[in-house]
Protein backbone atom coordinates (compact mmCIF):
# COMPACT_ATOMS: atom_id res chain seq x y z
CA UNK A 1 0.00 0.00 0.00
CA UNK A 2 3.21 2.44 0.25
CA UNK A 3 3.17 2.56 -3.10
CA UNK A 4 -0.51 3.64 -3.88
CA UNK A 5 -0.88 5.76 -6.71
CA UNK A 6 -3.94 8.01 -6.81
CA UNK A 7 -5.80 7.19 -10.15
CA UNK A 8 -7.49 9.92 -12.83
CA UNK A 9 -9.20 7.52 -15.22
CA UNK A 10 -12.68 8.48 -15.65
CA UNK A 11 -13.91 12.09 -16.29
CA UNK A 12 -17.77 10.83 -15.01
CA UNK A 13 -16.41 9.07 -12.41
CA UNK A 14 -15.14 12.24 -10.63
CA UNK A 15 -17.53 14.21 -11.39
CA UNK A 16 -20.04 11.89 -9.30
CA UNK A 17 -16.70 11.85 -6.24
CA UNK A 18 -15.56 15.62 -6.39
CA UNK A 19 -16.74 17.43 -9.23
CA UNK A 20 -20.04 18.06 -8.09
CA UNK A 21 -18.99 19.75 -5.25
CA UNK A 22 -16.40 21.91 -7.08
CA UNK A 23 -19.30 23.05 -9.34
CA UNK A 24 -20.65 24.77 -6.20
CA UNK A 25 -17.31 26.24 -4.61
CA UNK A 26 -16.26 27.49 -8.49
CA UNK A 27 -18.94 30.15 -8.77
CA UNK A 28 -18.09 32.12 -5.35
CA UNK A 29 -14.45 31.12 -6.04
CA UNK A 30 -14.86 33.33 -9.69
CA UNK A 31 -16.92 36.03 -7.75
CA UNK A 32 -13.87 36.29 -4.75
CA UNK A 33 -11.54 37.09 -7.68
CA UNK A 34 -13.24 40.24 -9.08
CA UNK A 35 -11.26 39.96 -12.27
CA UNK A 36 -12.58 42.34 -14.78
CA UNK A 37 -14.35 41.55 -18.29
CA UNK A 38 -12.68 40.97 -21.09
CA UNK A 39 -9.60 39.07 -19.60
CA UNK A 40 -8.16 35.99 -21.05
CA UNK A 41 -7.77 33.09 -18.41
CA UNK A 42 -6.16 29.85 -18.14
CA UNK A 43 -7.64 26.98 -15.94
CA UNK A 44 -4.39 24.73 -14.53
CA UNK A 45 -5.78 21.60 -13.75
CA UNK A 46 -9.39 22.13 -15.20
CA UNK A 47 -10.40 18.76 -14.42
CA UNK A 48 -14.06 18.13 -15.96
CA UNK A 49 -14.51 21.97 -16.38
CA UNK A 50 -15.90 23.73 -13.40
CA UNK A 51 -14.22 26.45 -13.16
CA UNK A 52 -14.03 27.10 -17.13
CA UNK A 53 -17.78 26.85 -16.91
CA UNK A 54 -17.98 29.49 -13.74
CA UNK A 55 -15.80 31.91 -15.68
CA UNK A 56 -17.89 31.74 -19.08
CA UNK A 57 -21.10 32.48 -16.86
CA UNK A 58 -20.05 34.89 -14.78
CA UNK A 59 -17.03 36.58 -15.37
CA UNK A 60 -17.83 37.69 -18.76
CA UNK A 61 -14.21 36.84 -20.42
CA UNK A 62 -12.49 37.00 -23.46
CA UNK A 63 -11.20 33.51 -23.19
CA UNK A 64 -10.92 30.46 -21.06
CA UNK A 65 -8.35 27.77 -22.25
CA UNK A 66 -8.69 24.85 -19.71
CA UNK A 67 -6.00 22.58 -19.50
CA UNK A 68 -5.74 19.44 -18.19
CA UNK A 69 -3.27 16.41 -18.24
CA UNK A 70 -6.00 13.73 -17.99
CA UNK A 71 -7.56 13.37 -21.39
CA UNK A 72 -10.47 11.76 -20.25
CA UNK A 73 -10.60 14.65 -17.92
CA UNK A 74 -10.36 17.55 -20.95
CA UNK A 75 -12.94 14.90 -22.92
CA UNK A 76 -15.56 15.42 -19.96
CA UNK A 77 -15.23 19.21 -20.09
CA UNK A 78 -15.30 20.37 -23.67
CA UNK A 79 -18.79 17.80 -23.78
CA UNK A 80 -19.99 19.76 -20.78
CA UNK A 81 -18.97 23.29 -21.48
CA UNK A 82 -20.54 24.35 -24.19
CA UNK A 83 -19.74 28.44 -23.94
CA UNK A 84 -18.10 30.23 -27.26
CA UNK A 85 -15.17 31.48 -25.37
CA UNK A 86 -14.16 28.42 -23.77
CA UNK A 87 -11.73 25.84 -25.23
CA UNK A 88 -9.89 22.86 -23.58
CA UNK A 89 -6.49 21.21 -23.92
CA UNK A 90 -4.83 18.24 -22.86
CA UNK A 91 -1.67 19.67 -20.53
CA UNK A 92 0.01 19.58 -17.52
CA UNK A 93 2.52 21.40 -15.14
CA UNK A 94 5.92 21.99 -17.34
CA UNK A 95 3.44 22.43 -20.71
CA UNK A 96 1.17 24.99 -19.82
CA UNK A 97 0.33 26.67 -23.54
CA UNK A 98 1.45 30.53 -23.27
CA UNK A 99 -0.46 32.98 -24.77
CA UNK A 100 0.95 36.39 -26.23
CA UNK A 101 0.95 38.89 -24.08
CA UNK A 102 0.21 37.03 -21.16
CA UNK A 103 -3.25 36.36 -19.45
CA UNK A 104 -5.24 38.31 -16.97
CA UNK A 105 -6.01 35.58 -14.81
CA UNK A 106 -4.25 32.22 -14.25
CA UNK A 107 -6.18 29.98 -12.13
CA UNK A 108 -6.22 26.51 -10.74
CA UNK A 109 -9.51 25.27 -8.83
CA UNK A 110 -8.62 22.45 -6.46
CA UNK A 111 -5.84 21.17 -8.86
CA UNK A 112 -2.58 22.89 -6.95
CA UNK A 113 -2.13 19.99 -4.52
CA UNK A 114 -1.23 17.46 -7.07
CA UNK A 115 1.27 19.27 -8.75
CA UNK A 116 4.41 17.15 -7.93
CA UNK A 117 5.97 20.69 -7.28
CA UNK A 118 3.36 23.38 -5.95
CA UNK A 119 5.70 26.46 -5.89
CA UNK A 120 7.27 25.56 -8.88
CA UNK A 121 3.92 25.15 -10.93
CA UNK A 122 3.02 28.83 -9.21
CA UNK A 123 6.11 30.38 -10.77
CA UNK A 124 5.33 28.99 -13.99
CA UNK A 125 1.70 30.13 -13.75
CA UNK A 126 3.20 33.53 -12.62
CA UNK A 127 5.40 33.74 -15.74
CA UNK A 128 2.44 33.26 -18.12
CA UNK A 129 0.61 35.80 -16.51
CA UNK A 130 -0.09 39.30 -18.22
CA UNK A 131 2.16 41.99 -16.32
CA UNK A 132 0.04 42.74 -13.43
CA UNK A 133 -2.27 40.18 -13.71
CA UNK A 134 -3.36 37.38 -11.50
CA UNK A 135 -2.35 33.92 -10.15
CA UNK A 136 -5.22 32.49 -8.41
CA UNK A 137 -5.82 28.69 -6.78
CA UNK A 138 -8.69 27.59 -4.57
CA UNK A 139 -7.59 24.61 -2.35
CA UNK A 140 -10.22 21.95 -0.07
CA UNK A 141 -9.10 22.07 3.67
CA UNK A 142 -8.53 18.64 3.52
CA UNK A 143 -7.12 19.26 7.10
CA UNK A 144 -10.59 19.81 8.71
CA UNK A 145 -12.93 21.67 6.67
CA UNK A 146 -13.62 18.80 4.01
CA UNK A 147 -16.06 17.18 6.36
CA UNK A 148 -17.01 14.22 4.29
CA UNK A 149 -13.46 13.33 3.69
CA UNK A 150 -11.94 14.03 7.24
CA UNK A 151 -14.61 11.62 8.36
CA UNK A 152 -13.89 9.46 5.68
CA UNK A 153 -10.31 9.37 6.67
CA UNK A 154 -10.48 9.29 10.42
CA UNK A 155 -12.43 6.21 10.18
CA UNK A 156 -10.00 4.58 7.49
CA UNK A 157 -6.88 5.33 10.21
CA UNK A 158 -8.91 4.08 13.24
CA UNK A 159 -8.83 0.92 11.45
CA UNK A 160 -5.13 1.17 9.81
CA UNK A 161 -3.26 3.32 11.35
CA UNK A 162 -0.78 3.12 7.71
CA UNK A 163 -3.80 4.99 5.99
CA UNK A 164 -2.83 8.46 7.28
CA UNK A 165 0.19 8.59 4.60
CA UNK A 166 -2.69 8.32 2.28
CA UNK A 167 -4.66 10.89 3.99
CA UNK A 168 -5.21 14.41 1.95
CA UNK A 169 -4.86 16.34 5.30
CA UNK A 170 -1.52 14.61 6.15
CA UNK A 171 -0.34 14.78 2.42
CA UNK A 172 -0.96 18.25 1.71
CA UNK A 173 0.21 20.74 3.36
CA UNK A 174 -0.82 23.61 1.17
CA UNK A 175 -4.65 23.31 2.59
CA UNK A 176 -3.96 25.64 5.37
CA UNK A 177 -4.48 29.21 4.91
CA UNK A 178 -0.82 29.91 6.46
CA UNK A 179 1.30 27.41 3.98
CA UNK A 180 -0.82 28.37 0.61
CA UNK A 181 0.48 32.09 1.42
CA UNK A 182 3.53 31.30 1.75
CA UNK A 183 3.61 29.61 -1.06
CA UNK A 184 2.36 31.91 -3.27
CA UNK A 185 5.28 34.48 -2.25
CA UNK A 186 7.91 32.07 -2.78
CA UNK A 187 7.05 32.22 -6.35
CA UNK A 188 7.83 35.62 -6.23
CA UNK A 189 3.87 36.81 -6.49
CA UNK A 190 2.74 40.11 -4.44
CA UNK A 191 -0.76 41.87 -2.89
CA UNK A 192 -1.57 38.28 -1.88
CA UNK A 193 -4.60 37.96 -0.26
CA UNK A 194 -6.37 34.45 0.90
CA UNK A 195 -10.16 33.79 2.33
CA UNK A 196 -12.57 30.87 3.24
CA UNK A 197 -15.55 29.78 0.75
CA UNK A 198 -17.90 27.51 2.12
CA UNK A 199 -20.58 25.39 0.72
CA UNK A 200 -22.38 21.77 1.77
CA UNK A 201 -21.96 18.60 0.50
CA UNK A 202 -25.74 17.01 0.63
CA UNK A 203 -26.00 13.83 0.20
CA UNK A 204 -29.27 11.89 -0.21
CA UNK A 205 -28.61 9.04 1.95
CA UNK A 206 -25.98 6.85 2.78
CA UNK A 207 -25.20 5.55 -0.61
CA UNK A 208 -25.01 8.46 -1.97
CA UNK A 209 -22.13 9.49 0.13
CA UNK A 210 -20.58 6.09 0.02
CA UNK A 211 -20.98 4.71 -3.83
CA UNK A 212 -18.90 7.34 -5.31
CA UNK A 213 -15.42 6.01 -3.28
CA UNK A 214 -16.16 2.98 -5.09
CA UNK A 215 -15.02 4.74 -8.18
CA UNK A 216 -11.46 4.22 -7.89
CA UNK A 217 -10.73 7.97 -9.22
CA UNK A 218 -9.26 10.17 -6.84
CA UNK A 219 -6.96 9.98 -3.11
CA UNK A 220 -9.87 8.31 -1.08
CA UNK A 221 -11.67 6.16 -3.80
CA UNK A 222 -7.62 4.50 -4.81
CA UNK A 223 -7.06 3.52 -1.07
CA UNK A 224 -10.88 1.79 -0.89
CA UNK A 225 -10.04 -0.28 -4.29
CA UNK A 226 -6.64 -1.19 -2.52
CA UNK A 227 -8.18 -2.97 0.19
CA UNK A 228 -9.75 -6.64 0.28
CA UNK A 229 -13.32 -7.22 0.54
CA UNK A 230 -13.66 -7.46 4.20
CA UNK A 231 -11.74 -4.22 5.00
CA UNK A 232 -13.81 -2.41 2.40
CA UNK A 233 -17.09 -3.58 4.32
CA UNK A 234 -15.78 -2.94 7.77
CA UNK A 235 -15.03 0.64 6.74
CA UNK A 236 -18.08 0.78 5.04
CA UNK A 237 -20.18 -0.15 8.23
CA UNK A 238 -17.86 2.12 10.42
CA UNK A 239 -19.08 5.19 8.37
CA UNK A 240 -22.80 3.70 7.99
CA UNK A 241 -22.96 4.09 11.97
CA UNK A 242 -21.01 7.13 11.96
CA UNK A 243 -22.28 9.88 10.02
CA UNK A 244 -25.39 11.58 10.93
CA UNK A 245 -28.30 11.55 9.51
CA UNK A 246 -30.79 14.29 8.52
CA UNK A 247 -34.76 13.71 7.96
CA UNK A 248 -34.79 11.12 5.56
CA UNK A 249 -31.46 9.51 5.86
CA UNK A 250 -30.26 12.62 4.42
CA UNK A 251 -26.17 13.38 5.24
CA UNK A 252 -25.21 17.68 5.11
CA UNK A 253 -21.47 17.91 5.64
CA UNK A 254 -19.56 21.03 5.79
CA UNK A 255 -17.10 22.06 3.17
CA UNK A 256 -14.08 24.69 3.23
CA UNK A 257 -11.97 25.97 0.26
CA UNK A 258 -9.31 28.69 0.73
CA UNK A 259 -9.37 30.65 -2.52
CA UNK A 260 -6.00 32.68 -2.38
CA UNK A 261 -5.15 35.41 -5.26
CA UNK A 262 -1.46 37.10 -5.42
CA UNK A 263 -0.27 39.82 -8.79
CA UNK A 264 2.07 38.70 -11.03
CA UNK A 265 4.56 42.03 -11.36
Amino acid sequence: MADLQDMWAAGSTYERFMGRWSRQCAPRFASWLQIPAGAHWLDVGCGTGAMTDAICRQAAPGSVLGCDPAESFVEFARRHTPHRHASFAVAGSGTLPRRAGGYGCVTSLFALNFLPDPVGGLREMRDLAAPGGAVSACVWDYAGGMEFLRRFWDEAVALDAAAQAHDEGTRFPLCRPDALTEAFRAAGLTEVRCGPIDVTTAFADFEDYWQPFLGGVGPAPSYVASLLPDRRALLEERLRQALPRGPGGTIHLGARAWAISGTAD
